[in-house]
Protein backbone atom coordinates (compact mmCIF):
# COMPACT_ATOMS: atom_id res chain seq x y z
CA UNK A 1 0.00 0.00 0.00
CA UNK A 2 1.08 3.57 -1.10
CA UNK A 3 2.70 5.79 1.96
CA UNK A 4 4.00 1.86 3.75
CA UNK A 5 7.00 -0.10 3.95
CA UNK A 6 6.65 -3.17 5.78
CA UNK A 7 9.84 -3.90 8.02
CA UNK A 8 11.37 -7.32 8.60
CA UNK A 9 9.98 -8.28 12.08
CA UNK A 10 8.02 -11.39 12.74
CA UNK A 11 6.01 -9.97 15.57
CA UNK A 12 3.75 -5.84 16.33
CA UNK A 13 6.89 -4.39 18.12
CA UNK A 14 4.73 -1.61 17.92
CA UNK A 15 1.49 -3.11 19.87
CA UNK A 16 3.93 -4.82 22.13
CA UNK A 17 5.71 -1.69 23.14
CA UNK A 18 2.19 0.56 23.55
CA UNK A 19 0.34 -2.14 25.52
CA UNK A 20 3.58 -3.64 27.80
CA UNK A 21 3.23 -0.85 30.13
CA UNK A 22 -0.58 -1.62 30.59
CA UNK A 23 0.25 -4.89 30.87
CA UNK A 24 2.60 -4.57 33.83
CA UNK A 25 -0.41 -1.82 35.53
CA UNK A 26 -2.64 -4.46 35.21
CA UNK A 27 -0.48 -7.33 36.65
CA UNK A 28 0.46 -4.54 39.56
CA UNK A 29 -3.00 -5.02 40.51
CA UNK A 30 -2.98 -8.02 41.85
CA UNK A 31 -0.08 -7.24 44.02
CA UNK A 32 0.37 -5.93 48.16
CA UNK A 33 3.25 -5.90 48.56
CA UNK A 34 5.18 -2.12 48.57
CA UNK A 35 8.64 -3.17 47.34
CA UNK A 36 7.34 -6.04 44.31
CA UNK A 37 5.12 -3.57 42.76
CA UNK A 38 8.39 -1.02 42.89
CA UNK A 39 10.74 -3.86 41.05
CA UNK A 40 7.63 -4.96 38.78
CA UNK A 41 6.71 -1.07 37.81
CA UNK A 42 10.87 -0.50 36.94
CA UNK A 43 10.79 -3.83 35.22
CA UNK A 44 8.18 -3.23 32.79
CA UNK A 45 9.27 0.29 31.95
CA UNK A 46 12.93 -1.36 31.55
CA UNK A 47 11.31 -4.16 29.06
CA UNK A 48 9.11 -1.75 27.41
CA UNK A 49 12.33 0.02 26.27
CA UNK A 50 14.56 -3.07 25.48
CA UNK A 51 11.37 -4.07 23.46
CA UNK A 52 11.55 -0.69 21.19
CA UNK A 53 15.38 -1.76 20.20
CA UNK A 54 14.71 -3.35 17.29
CA UNK A 55 13.15 -0.52 16.23
CA UNK A 56 16.03 1.61 15.90
CA UNK A 57 17.77 -1.12 14.69
CA UNK A 58 15.85 -1.71 11.63
CA UNK A 59 14.50 1.00 11.09
CA UNK A 60 15.48 2.83 7.21
CA UNK A 61 16.07 5.99 7.14
CA UNK A 62 16.25 6.27 3.61
CA UNK A 63 12.30 6.94 3.54
CA UNK A 64 9.72 8.68 4.65
CA UNK A 65 6.97 6.21 3.98
CA UNK A 66 5.47 4.60 7.77
CA UNK A 67 7.23 1.74 8.90
CA UNK A 68 6.40 -1.35 11.10
CA UNK A 69 2.74 -0.61 10.34
CA UNK A 70 0.04 -2.88 11.32
CA UNK A 71 -3.87 -2.90 10.69
CA UNK A 72 -6.75 -4.54 11.90
CA UNK A 73 -10.14 -3.91 11.37
CA UNK A 74 -11.81 -2.26 14.67
CA UNK A 75 -15.35 -0.52 14.19
CA UNK A 76 -15.96 -1.64 10.77
CA UNK A 77 -19.19 0.64 10.24
CA UNK A 78 -17.49 3.38 10.76
CA UNK A 79 -14.51 2.74 8.82
CA UNK A 80 -12.46 2.83 11.70
CA UNK A 81 -9.48 0.37 11.91
CA UNK A 82 -6.60 0.15 14.56
CA UNK A 83 -3.68 1.33 12.55
CA UNK A 84 -0.13 2.01 13.58
CA UNK A 85 2.78 2.82 12.27
CA UNK A 86 6.03 5.33 12.61
CA UNK A 87 8.15 7.69 10.79
CA UNK A 88 11.39 9.21 11.08
CA UNK A 89 10.00 11.83 13.58
CA UNK A 90 7.94 9.81 15.72
CA UNK A 91 10.30 7.52 16.42
CA UNK A 92 12.39 10.10 18.13
CA UNK A 93 9.45 10.38 20.40
CA UNK A 94 9.34 6.12 21.39
CA UNK A 95 12.95 6.81 22.57
CA UNK A 96 12.68 9.58 25.15
CA UNK A 97 9.08 8.33 26.24
CA UNK A 98 11.04 4.75 26.66
CA UNK A 99 13.83 6.66 28.56
CA UNK A 100 11.75 8.80 30.98
CA UNK A 101 9.62 6.52 32.22
CA UNK A 102 12.24 4.05 33.60
CA UNK A 103 13.97 7.52 35.13
CA UNK A 104 10.28 8.48 36.75
CA UNK A 105 9.96 4.59 38.62
CA UNK A 106 13.52 5.27 39.90
CA UNK A 107 12.62 9.11 40.96
CA UNK A 108 9.95 7.77 43.11
CA UNK A 109 11.60 4.78 44.66
CA UNK A 110 11.81 6.69 47.98
CA UNK A 111 9.49 9.93 47.56
CA UNK A 112 6.31 8.17 46.80
CA UNK A 113 5.47 6.77 50.20
CA UNK A 114 1.65 6.99 50.23
CA UNK A 115 -1.29 4.90 47.49
CA UNK A 116 1.89 3.39 45.87
CA UNK A 117 -0.10 0.86 43.63
CA UNK A 118 -2.29 3.40 42.19
CA UNK A 119 0.91 6.05 42.16
CA UNK A 120 3.11 3.27 39.60
CA UNK A 121 -0.33 2.13 37.78
CA UNK A 122 -0.77 5.82 36.70
CA UNK A 123 2.86 6.01 35.53
CA UNK A 124 2.12 2.90 33.61
CA UNK A 125 -0.92 3.72 32.09
CA UNK A 126 0.97 7.25 31.38
CA UNK A 127 3.21 5.88 29.12
CA UNK A 128 1.01 3.61 27.27
CA UNK A 129 -0.83 6.55 26.23
CA UNK A 130 2.66 8.39 25.48
CA UNK A 131 3.17 5.79 22.70
CA UNK A 132 -0.31 5.15 21.41
CA UNK A 133 -0.30 8.60 20.25
CA UNK A 134 3.39 8.79 18.58
CA UNK A 135 2.66 5.41 16.71
CA UNK A 136 -1.26 5.99 16.01
CA UNK A 137 -2.35 6.55 12.36
CA UNK A 138 -5.55 6.49 12.96
CA UNK A 139 -6.72 9.95 14.11
CA UNK A 140 -9.79 8.22 16.16
CA UNK A 141 -6.92 6.01 17.98
CA UNK A 142 -4.93 9.48 18.25
CA UNK A 143 -7.78 10.67 19.91
CA UNK A 144 -8.18 8.35 22.51
CA UNK A 145 -4.68 8.05 23.30
CA UNK A 146 -4.61 11.95 23.71
CA UNK A 147 -7.38 11.63 25.71
CA UNK A 148 -6.21 9.06 28.07
CA UNK A 149 -2.92 11.21 29.04
CA UNK A 150 -5.09 13.49 30.79
CA UNK A 151 -6.44 10.74 33.18
CA UNK A 152 -3.26 9.61 34.65
CA UNK A 153 -1.83 13.09 34.82
CA UNK A 154 -4.68 14.44 36.48
CA UNK A 155 -3.92 12.08 38.77
CA UNK A 156 -0.42 12.15 39.35
CA UNK A 157 -1.14 16.24 40.26
CA UNK A 158 -3.98 15.77 42.28
CA UNK A 159 -3.08 12.99 44.74
CA UNK A 160 0.60 12.87 44.96
CA UNK A 161 1.19 16.55 44.49
CA UNK A 162 1.55 19.63 46.59
CA UNK A 163 0.01 21.66 49.04
CA UNK A 164 -2.37 23.26 46.15
CA UNK A 165 -2.53 20.30 43.81
CA UNK A 166 -6.82 19.66 43.64
CA UNK A 167 -6.53 23.75 42.29
CA UNK A 168 -3.36 22.67 39.99
CA UNK A 169 -4.67 19.09 38.75
CA UNK A 170 -8.27 21.05 38.26
CA UNK A 171 -7.48 23.61 36.10
CA UNK A 172 -4.92 21.32 34.02
CA UNK A 173 -8.01 19.37 33.11
CA UNK A 174 -9.79 21.85 31.80
CA UNK A 175 -7.08 23.92 30.06
CA UNK A 176 -6.64 20.35 28.23
CA UNK A 177 -10.69 19.01 27.79
CA UNK A 178 -11.27 22.91 26.29
CA UNK A 179 -8.49 21.97 23.76
CA UNK A 180 -9.28 18.73 23.20
CA UNK A 181 -13.32 19.94 22.30
CA UNK A 182 -12.36 21.83 19.83
CA UNK A 183 -10.16 19.18 17.97
CA UNK A 184 -12.82 16.67 18.06
CA UNK A 185 -15.37 18.62 16.36
CA UNK A 186 -11.93 19.08 13.61
CA UNK A 187 -11.76 15.39 13.68
CA UNK A 188 -15.76 15.02 12.86
CA UNK A 189 -15.67 17.45 9.93
CA UNK A 190 -12.28 16.05 9.02
CA UNK A 191 -14.29 12.72 8.62
CA UNK A 192 -16.45 13.77 6.56
CA UNK A 193 -14.79 15.94 4.25
CA UNK A 194 -11.85 13.01 3.76
CA UNK A 195 -14.97 10.76 2.29
CA UNK A 196 -15.49 9.30 5.56
CA UNK A 197 -12.23 7.75 6.85
CA UNK A 198 -9.87 8.23 9.89
CA UNK A 199 -6.70 7.33 8.41
CA UNK A 200 -4.38 9.47 8.47
CA UNK A 201 -2.06 8.69 5.52
CA UNK A 202 -5.36 8.74 3.33
CA UNK A 203 -6.27 12.27 4.97
CA UNK A 204 -2.75 13.09 4.47
CA UNK A 205 -3.78 12.93 0.17
CA UNK A 206 -6.62 14.84 0.14
CA UNK A 207 -6.99 18.94 -0.88
CA UNK A 208 -9.26 20.49 0.69
CA UNK A 209 -10.82 23.53 0.07
CA UNK A 210 -8.78 26.97 1.16
CA UNK A 211 -11.33 27.93 3.68
CA UNK A 212 -11.66 24.82 5.00
CA UNK A 213 -8.20 24.27 6.00
CA UNK A 214 -8.16 27.47 8.16
CA UNK A 215 -11.13 26.50 9.90
CA UNK A 216 -10.02 22.99 10.62
CA UNK A 217 -6.63 24.48 11.15
CA UNK A 218 -7.94 26.74 14.10
CA UNK A 219 -9.59 23.72 15.44
CA UNK A 220 -6.72 21.59 15.76
CA UNK A 221 -4.81 24.33 16.83
CA UNK A 222 -6.57 25.11 19.99
CA UNK A 223 -5.92 21.53 21.44
CA UNK A 224 -2.13 21.88 20.19
CA UNK A 225 -1.19 25.26 21.63
CA UNK A 226 -2.90 24.64 25.06
CA UNK A 227 -1.23 21.24 25.22
CA UNK A 228 2.21 22.66 24.15
CA UNK A 229 1.72 25.45 25.68
CA UNK A 230 1.64 28.19 23.15
CA UNK A 231 1.48 31.74 24.71
CA UNK A 232 -0.96 34.11 26.21
CA UNK A 233 -2.53 29.74 26.82
CA UNK A 234 0.04 28.73 28.73
CA UNK A 235 -1.34 29.92 32.51
CA UNK A 236 -1.98 26.24 33.66
CA UNK A 237 1.90 25.00 33.13
CA UNK A 238 3.61 26.84 36.06
CA UNK A 239 1.18 25.48 38.53
CA UNK A 240 0.85 21.98 37.13
CA UNK A 241 4.57 21.78 37.15
CA UNK A 242 4.81 23.52 40.58
CA UNK A 243 2.44 21.01 42.49
CA UNK A 244 3.40 17.67 40.19
CA UNK A 245 5.39 14.87 42.00
CA UNK A 246 8.73 14.78 40.36
CA UNK A 247 7.57 12.38 37.83
CA UNK A 248 4.76 14.39 37.01
CA UNK A 249 7.14 17.59 36.39
CA UNK A 250 9.01 15.10 34.26
CA UNK A 251 6.63 13.28 32.43
CA UNK A 252 5.02 16.80 31.65
CA UNK A 253 7.95 18.78 30.43
CA UNK A 254 9.57 15.41 28.92
CA UNK A 255 6.61 14.50 26.84
CA UNK A 256 3.03 15.90 26.93
CA UNK A 257 4.30 18.93 26.37
CA UNK A 258 6.00 17.83 23.02
CA UNK A 259 2.76 15.76 22.28
CA UNK A 260 1.05 19.72 20.52
CA UNK A 261 4.21 20.23 18.60
CA UNK A 262 4.06 16.82 16.93
CA UNK A 263 0.31 16.98 16.44
CA UNK A 264 1.62 20.12 14.02
CA UNK A 265 3.86 18.07 12.15
CA UNK A 266 1.58 15.02 12.10
CA UNK A 267 -1.73 16.55 10.96
CA UNK A 268 -1.39 20.40 10.32
CA UNK A 269 1.21 20.55 7.79
CA UNK A 270 0.04 17.82 5.61
CA UNK A 271 -3.48 18.56 5.96
CA UNK A 272 -3.99 21.93 6.19
CA UNK A 273 -0.78 23.21 4.11
CA UNK A 274 -2.17 26.27 2.96
CA UNK A 275 -3.77 27.45 6.13
CA UNK A 276 -0.03 26.69 7.51
CA UNK A 277 1.19 29.11 5.11
CA UNK A 278 -1.05 32.04 5.54
CA UNK A 279 -0.35 31.94 9.54
CA UNK A 280 3.41 31.23 9.29
CA UNK A 281 3.74 34.44 10.19
CA UNK A 282 1.49 35.50 13.14
CA UNK A 283 2.85 32.27 14.50
CA UNK A 284 6.28 32.76 14.42
CA UNK A 285 5.58 36.27 16.01
CA UNK A 286 3.56 34.34 18.68
CA UNK A 287 6.83 32.23 18.76
CA UNK A 288 9.24 34.93 19.74
CA UNK A 289 6.67 36.62 22.23
CA UNK A 290 6.93 33.21 24.12
CA UNK A 291 10.48 33.13 24.01
CA UNK A 292 10.86 36.66 25.35
CA UNK A 293 8.31 36.61 27.67
CA UNK A 294 8.92 33.08 29.18
CA UNK A 295 12.46 33.75 29.54
CA UNK A 296 11.66 37.42 31.42
CA UNK A 297 9.42 36.13 33.60
CA UNK A 298 11.72 33.23 34.56
CA UNK A 299 13.92 36.02 36.27
CA UNK A 300 11.60 36.87 38.25
CA UNK A 301 10.92 33.27 39.78
CA UNK A 302 11.61 32.54 43.62
CA UNK A 303 10.61 28.92 43.12
CA UNK A 304 12.84 26.38 41.80
CA UNK A 305 9.75 24.36 40.42
CA UNK A 306 7.87 27.15 38.84
CA UNK A 307 11.10 29.01 37.38
CA UNK A 308 11.65 25.66 35.16
CA UNK A 309 8.04 25.53 34.75
CA UNK A 310 8.19 29.14 33.17
CA UNK A 311 11.56 28.22 31.16
CA UNK A 312 9.60 26.12 29.31
CA UNK A 313 7.05 28.46 28.35
CA UNK A 314 10.43 30.62 27.10
CA UNK A 315 12.12 26.81 25.07
CA UNK A 316 8.69 25.59 23.96
CA UNK A 317 8.19 29.03 21.88
CA UNK A 318 12.18 28.08 20.90
CA UNK A 319 10.68 24.97 19.22
CA UNK A 320 7.20 26.46 17.65
CA UNK A 321 9.46 29.10 15.87
CA UNK A 322 11.79 26.32 14.47
CA UNK A 323 8.49 25.01 12.95
CA UNK A 324 6.83 27.71 11.67
CA UNK A 325 10.21 28.93 9.78
CA UNK A 326 8.96 26.17 6.83
CA UNK A 327 12.23 25.46 6.04
CA UNK A 328 14.74 22.73 6.79
CA UNK A 329 16.95 23.61 9.06
CA UNK A 330 14.12 25.01 11.23
CA UNK A 331 12.02 21.98 10.97
CA UNK A 332 15.06 19.95 11.78
CA UNK A 333 16.09 22.38 14.58
CA UNK A 334 12.62 22.50 16.41
CA UNK A 335 12.39 18.61 16.62
CA UNK A 336 15.37 17.96 17.98
CA UNK A 337 15.16 20.81 20.75
CA UNK A 338 12.01 18.65 21.67
CA UNK A 339 14.27 15.83 22.15
CA UNK A 340 16.52 17.98 23.97
CA UNK A 341 14.15 19.96 25.78
CA UNK A 342 12.67 16.40 27.55
CA UNK A 343 16.18 15.28 28.40
CA UNK A 344 17.53 18.73 30.16
CA UNK A 345 14.24 20.05 31.59
CA UNK A 346 13.53 16.56 32.76
CA UNK A 347 17.02 16.41 34.22
CA UNK A 348 16.40 19.81 36.24
CA UNK A 349 13.03 18.58 37.37
CA UNK A 350 14.79 15.55 38.84
CA UNK A 351 17.67 17.14 40.74
CA UNK A 352 15.00 19.29 42.02
CA UNK A 353 12.82 16.30 43.22
CA UNK A 354 16.19 14.65 44.37
CA UNK A 355 16.99 18.23 46.79
CA UNK A 356 13.64 18.62 47.54
CA UNK A 357 13.19 15.15 49.23
CA UNK A 358 15.89 16.61 51.46
CA UNK A 359 15.03 19.90 52.60
CA UNK A 360 11.10 20.06 51.74
CA UNK A 361 11.30 23.17 50.23
CA UNK A 362 11.27 24.38 46.02
CA UNK A 363 12.24 28.23 46.91
CA UNK A 364 15.65 29.47 46.14
CA UNK A 365 16.25 31.51 49.21
CA UNK A 366 17.09 28.39 51.54
CA UNK A 367 19.25 27.17 49.28
CA UNK A 368 23.18 28.23 48.80
CA UNK A 369 26.82 26.83 48.74
CA UNK A 370 25.65 23.37 47.85
CA UNK A 371 29.35 22.75 46.33
CA UNK A 372 30.50 22.71 49.72
CA UNK A 373 27.20 20.16 51.47
CA UNK A 374 26.35 17.87 48.53
CA UNK A 375 29.11 18.24 45.76
CA UNK A 376 27.74 15.51 43.60
CA UNK A 377 24.34 16.89 42.93
CA UNK A 378 26.35 20.25 42.26
CA UNK A 379 28.19 19.11 39.53
CA UNK A 380 25.19 17.18 37.87
CA UNK A 381 23.46 20.33 38.42
CA UNK A 382 25.98 22.46 36.55
CA UNK A 383 25.99 20.03 33.55
CA UNK A 384 22.56 20.70 33.11
CA UNK A 385 22.43 24.29 33.85
CA UNK A 386 25.31 24.55 31.21
CA UNK A 387 23.09 22.45 28.79
CA UNK A 388 20.09 24.58 29.64
CA UNK A 389 21.27 27.74 28.22
CA UNK A 390 22.90 25.94 25.04
CA UNK A 391 26.59 25.55 25.94
CA UNK A 392 28.77 24.25 22.93
CA UNK A 393 29.14 20.63 22.59
CA UNK A 394 25.96 20.01 24.48
CA UNK A 395 22.41 19.11 22.59
CA UNK A 396 20.59 22.43 23.24
CA UNK A 397 23.81 24.35 21.42
CA UNK A 398 22.56 22.00 18.02
CA UNK A 399 18.95 22.53 18.67
CA UNK A 400 18.91 26.21 19.04
CA UNK A 401 21.82 26.98 16.20
CA UNK A 402 19.39 25.24 13.49
CA UNK A 403 16.08 27.50 14.52
CA UNK A 404 17.89 29.88 14.40
CA UNK A 405 19.72 29.55 11.22
CA UNK A 406 16.36 28.83 9.88
CA UNK A 407 14.36 31.45 11.49
CA UNK A 408 16.90 34.14 9.75
CA UNK A 409 16.00 32.29 6.41
CA UNK A 410 11.81 33.10 7.40
CA UNK A 411 12.16 36.28 8.52
CA UNK A 412 15.16 38.25 9.63
CA UNK A 413 13.67 40.61 12.06
CA UNK A 414 11.75 38.28 14.01
CA UNK A 415 15.04 36.18 14.16
CA UNK A 416 16.99 39.14 15.11
CA UNK A 417 14.26 39.45 18.32
CA UNK A 418 14.74 35.46 18.81
CA UNK A 419 17.98 35.75 20.17
CA UNK A 420 17.71 37.82 23.34
CA UNK A 421 15.77 35.04 24.46
CA UNK A 422 18.91 33.42 24.18
CA UNK A 423 20.58 36.11 26.27
CA UNK A 424 17.74 36.06 28.62
CA UNK A 425 17.82 32.43 29.08
CA UNK A 426 21.82 32.78 30.07
CA UNK A 427 21.04 35.30 32.12
CA UNK A 428 18.87 32.79 34.57
CA UNK A 429 19.75 29.74 34.51
CA UNK A 430 23.60 31.38 35.61
CA UNK A 431 21.81 33.32 38.03
CA UNK A 432 19.58 30.59 39.47
CA UNK A 433 23.09 28.38 40.06
CA UNK A 434 24.81 30.86 41.41
CA UNK A 435 22.18 31.74 44.29
CA UNK A 436 21.39 27.98 44.43
CA UNK A 437 25.40 26.62 44.20
CA UNK A 438 27.72 29.43 44.84
CA UNK A 439 26.16 31.74 47.47
CA UNK A 440 26.24 31.63 51.03
CA UNK A 441 25.69 28.53 52.58
CA UNK A 442 22.09 28.04 54.44
CA UNK A 443 22.00 27.16 57.81
CA UNK A 444 18.71 26.03 58.56
CA UNK A 445 18.97 23.74 55.75
CA UNK A 446 22.67 22.72 55.70
CA UNK A 447 21.62 19.91 58.36
CA UNK A 448 18.94 18.33 56.41
CA UNK A 449 21.85 18.04 52.84
CA UNK A 450 23.49 15.08 52.23
CA UNK A 451 24.57 13.90 48.73
CA UNK A 452 23.15 11.97 45.86
CA UNK A 453 23.09 7.94 46.54
CA UNK A 454 24.07 5.39 43.70
CA UNK A 455 20.37 4.97 42.72
CA UNK A 456 19.88 8.77 42.02
CA UNK A 457 23.19 9.00 40.61
CA UNK A 458 22.29 6.41 38.31
CA UNK A 459 18.95 8.04 37.49
CA UNK A 460 20.98 11.29 36.40
CA UNK A 461 24.05 9.39 34.51
CA UNK A 462 21.75 8.57 31.25
CA UNK A 463 20.37 12.06 30.51
CA UNK A 464 24.09 13.58 30.93
CA UNK A 465 25.22 10.88 28.64
CA UNK A 466 22.52 12.08 26.42
CA UNK A 467 23.35 15.71 26.39
CA UNK A 468 26.99 14.93 25.51
CA UNK A 469 26.59 12.61 22.73
CA UNK A 470 23.85 14.21 21.02
CA UNK A 471 25.84 17.62 21.80
CA UNK A 472 29.11 16.23 19.51
CA UNK A 473 27.31 13.90 17.41
CA UNK A 474 23.50 15.12 16.24
CA UNK A 475 23.32 13.23 13.58
CA UNK A 476 22.46 10.40 15.69
CA UNK A 477 19.18 11.85 15.88
CA UNK A 478 19.00 14.21 12.82
CA UNK A 479 19.40 11.34 10.75
CA UNK A 480 16.22 9.86 11.57
CA UNK A 481 14.28 13.14 10.40
CA UNK A 482 15.93 13.93 7.50
CA UNK A 483 14.30 12.31 4.90
CA UNK A 484 10.59 12.81 6.76
CA UNK A 485 10.94 16.29 7.31
CA UNK A 486 11.95 16.53 3.87
CA UNK A 487 8.59 15.19 2.23
CA UNK A 488 7.16 17.27 5.19
CA UNK A 489 8.18 20.55 3.44
CA UNK A 490 7.01 18.98 -0.13
CA UNK A 491 3.61 18.90 1.11
CA UNK A 492 3.54 22.15 2.95
CA UNK A 493 4.89 23.59 -0.53
CA UNK A 494 3.41 22.20 -3.11
CA UNK A 495 -0.19 21.51 -2.20
CA UNK A 496 -3.20 22.31 -4.46
CA UNK A 497 -5.82 24.03 -2.75
CA UNK A 498 -9.65 22.97 -4.67
CA UNK A 499 -12.26 24.77 -5.32
CA UNK A 500 -13.59 26.95 -2.32
CA UNK A 501 -17.05 28.67 -1.84
CA UNK A 502 -19.23 31.22 -0.42
CA UNK A 503 -18.42 30.03 2.83
CA UNK A 504 -14.96 29.18 3.02
CA UNK A 505 -14.00 32.50 1.14
CA UNK A 506 -14.81 34.51 4.00
CA UNK A 507 -12.23 32.40 6.01
CA UNK A 508 -9.61 33.30 3.18
CA UNK A 509 -10.27 37.03 3.86
CA UNK A 510 -10.03 36.65 8.02
CA UNK A 511 -6.60 34.76 7.18
CA UNK A 512 -5.01 37.39 5.06
CA UNK A 513 -6.31 40.29 7.48
CA UNK A 514 -4.77 38.71 10.40
CA UNK A 515 -1.40 37.86 8.78
CA UNK A 516 -1.31 41.41 7.36
CA UNK A 517 -1.66 42.54 10.70
CA UNK A 518 0.70 40.86 12.06
CA UNK A 519 2.78 41.88 9.68
CA UNK A 520 2.17 45.67 10.05
CA UNK A 521 2.69 45.11 13.58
Amino acid sequence: MEGILLNELSYPVLTVITFLPLAGALMILLLRNTAQIKWLALATTIATFIASLPVYKYFDKTTHLMQFVETHSWIPVWNINYRVGIDGISVLFLFLAGILSILCVTVSWKAIQTKTKEFYISLLVMETAMMGIFVSLNVFLFYLFWELTLIPMFLLIGVWGGPKRVYAAVKFILFMLAGSVFMLVGIIVLYYAGGRTFDIIELSKISYPAGLQFWLFLAFFAAFAVKMPMFPIHTWLPDAHTEAPTAGSVLLAGILLKMGAYGFLRFSFPMFPHAVQMLFIPLLILSVTAIIYGAYVTLMQNDLKRLIAYSSVSHMGFITLGIFTLNQAGIEGGILQMINHGVITGALFLCVGMIYERTHSRMIKDYGGLFKTVPVFTVFFAIFTLAAIGFPGMNAFVGEFLIISGAFKANMVIAAFSILGVILGAIYMVWLYYRVALNEINSTTKSRLFDLDLREIATLVPLVVLVFLIGVQPNILLSYMHVSVEHLLEQVHTTVVSDTNPLYDSAIGIAQYIRELFVWI
